[in-house]
């Protein structure tokens, strides 16, 4: 179906994403937009833009009988139901690459916060409790020397990669395939998960959430880390099997965490909430200003691609 380019066309785009889009990068697009906590409304809306936490299924699906895209505004695709969609014939798109580097620093972010125990620091000095330089206060892990294993060497896996040559790590990383120039570039070495456990000091997660991966860590994983490890997640929360999760860092056997993602978000364990050697942030890999305008463009220049008639620049499925 080919819409005219000046034929105004309903689009569906999340409310959040109102003031990250220019009134050029919408116009001559009928554009509702859709507040967080309303439903997907039923209609003759030929594309939705939506965020990562609207489920876009079956039931909304067919509510949508001219739909032509869902253009996800994220990487990740797991809130929308792709073999539905590919039954239906509508094309999903996603928005990677944008939100590589600012991923990947939020994921440093976490690596030095919880290494250099910024979070009990902190506190230290909220409770008025800190009496002055001590030699021997809040000791952190030292990163030159120490080894990073990367699960996932995709685009954010590999950034995050390259960071840690400046820190002088050793770098161990988890993929379906060898990634031969980021081998060159970095020293990395691929290896199976349970050997990257057990040589990492530091192990950070950067795969989907699929059925091969939920639930990717639980005890048995646990168990392989040197006791004093350091977890990082900017991925997705059901990677890790929570329960697990908690009982390393009651045991010692985690030194610290740094999470970004949980697996029943908003909600967040209030153990890892205050829990003197976790630091969580409420989701917030991709929030920077140019990478969170950089997304929502994206999205809407594949829905423009597919109303056009043309090959969408990040397609999914199709």
């Amino acid at each position: 179906m080919y819409f005219p380019p000046r034929m105004p066309v309903d689009v569906l785009i999340a409310e959040e994403l109102r003031t990250l889009l220019s009134a050029k990068e919408v116009s001559g697009l009928t554009v509702t937009w859709l507040p967080a906590d309303a439903p997907t409304p039923n209609g003759d809306y030929v594309g939705v833009i939506p965020l990562l936490s609207r489920r876009i299924g079956p039931e909304q699906l067919d509510g949508l009988p001219r739909l032509r895209i869902v253009a996800n505004c994220a990487v990740g695709v797991d809130n929308i139901d792709l073999p539905a969609a590919r039954d239906r014939n509508v094309i999903v798109t996603n928005t990677p690459d944008v939100l590589t580097e600012a991923t990947a620093d939020l994921t440093w972010a976490l690596i030095l916060a919880v290494t250099r125990r910024l979070k009990e620091g902190q506190q230290l000095i909220a409770d008025g409790r800190w009496r002055g330089w001590d030699p021997t206060l809040l000791l952190g892990l030292e990163l030159t020397g120490r080894t990073l294993a990367i699960v996932g060497a995709g685009r954010i896996g590999q950034a995050v990669g390259r960071r840690a040559v400046g820190f002088g790590m050793s770098l161990l990383y988890v993929s379906r395939s060898d990634k031969p120039e980021f081998e060159r570039s970095t020293g990395a070495v691929r290896t199976d998960l349970p050997t990257a456990l057990a040589q990492c000091d530091i192990v950070t997660l950067h795969v989907p959430s699929n059925a091969e991966t939920r639930g990717l860590l639980g005890r048995a994983q646990f168990a392989l880390l040197k006791d004093g490890a350091f977890l990082i997640n900017t991925a997705r929360g059901d990677l890790i099997h929570e329960a697990a999760l908690l009982e390393a860092l009651a045991a010692r056997r985690l030194g610290g965490v740094g999470l970004d993602v949980f697996p029943h978000e908003p909600q967040v364990s209030p153990v890892l909430v205050g829990h003197p050697n976790a630091v969580v942030v409420p989701h917030i890999g991709s929030a920077t200003t140019q990478t969170r305008r950089g997304m929502a463009g994206l999205a809407v220049k594949n829905v423009r691609a597919v109303l056009a008639g043309k090959p969408t620049v990040t397609p999914v499925c199709r």
